[in-house]
């Protein structure tokens, strides 16, 4: 029986806002096999994620808030290896797709443990940390992903899936630093220089405000070009309520920097993750009900 402290910090709920990124690979075939992206989507959403989450919380030991835990509990060692159970279990099931998405996911498993321990610990680099999570949370997801639920390597090199794992980077790119602003202090003591730390709290709001303003009009024409100008607009519009929120906090964080806290940054990737989730996995939905009619 795990304890509530282990169940605590493996951040099950968490995995909800990294849904967006394998809601865009599901829109990328043309079609789909059901009960293989529900497979791929429980090893990644269920097993790999809070692996991940439980590994990195049993070293930074952390005492303050972190993403999708305002009070972390103390760790124990039952959750290391609990992760790294939920470590195993998607590794065998990632060989029930393929063996190209089971060395994804064990690629994806090492980078993950690079990132947070004492004897790699990417994390403690400010660009190299930033680049790691960028490219595995969404490039390579993008494109393992494609490879488990296609069986196809020369989709997944196709100009569509490329440019889709380039955007998916870039947005990660823009939103992580966010998502450390109000752990300044906290990493500052474990001596890890996150790129957030570098660029101040107005220099991480500013730096997001343009890498979002340039990843929109990219996703824009994305969408235009390999769907219609109305799937366009309508991801456009998917965005706007995390725009309009981001744009306040913004706004009155400059006015008071206690505005910068934990519960406002996990509300600004609530409305930009339900946005998101809403319009990739409400497409899939749609087509696949409209199969059969």
């Amino acid at each position: 029986m795990l304890s509530k402290s282990t169940l605590l910090h493996l951040r099950f709920p968490f995995s909800f806002f990294l849904m967006p990124v394998f809601g865009f690979a599901l829109v990328l075939p043309s079609c789909l096999v059901l009960s293989k992206a529900l497979l791929i989507f429980f090893i990644w959403h269920l097993l790999v994620y809070p692996a991940s989450n439980g590994f990195n919380s049993y070293f930074d030991k952390d005492e303050e808030s972190i993403g999708g835990l305002e009070k972390p509990p103390p760790v124990s060692k039952d959750l290391y290896f609990s992760s790294l159970f939920l470590d195993i279990i998607a590794l065998l099931l990632s060989l029930l797709v393929n063996i190209t998405f089971f060395v994804g996911i064990l690629m994806y498993g090492l980078a993950s443990k690079a990132y947070s321990h004492p004897l790699v610990r990417l994390k403690k680099y400010a660009f190299l940390g930033l680049f790691t999570v960028g490219f595995f949370q969404g490039f390579f997801t993008i494109f393992v992903s494609v490879i488990g639920l296609t069986n196809d390597i020369n989709f997944a090199f196709s100009d569509k899936v490329l440019f889709a794992g380039c955007l998916s980077s870039a947005l990660l790119l823009g939103s992580y630093p966010m998502t450390q602003i109000y752990q300044h202090s906290e990493d500052s003591k474990r001596g890890d220089r996150t790129i957030s730390i570098l660029l101040g709290i107005r220099g991480t709001f500013l730096f997001t405000l343009l890498v979002f303003g340039m990843v929109g009009g990219g996703y824009f024409l994305f969408f235009w070009k390999y769907f219609d100008f109305l799937m366009a607009n309508l991801f456009m519009i998917s965005l706007l309520p995390s725009v309009i929120f981001f744009l306040n906090w913004f706004y009155i964080s400059l006015k008071n920097e206690k505005n910068v806290n934990f519960k406002n940054t996990m509300r600004l990737n609530l409305y930009s993750a339900l946005g998101m989730n809403i319009f990739f996995y409400g497409k899939v939905l749609i087509e696949y009900v409209a199969a059969f009619f």
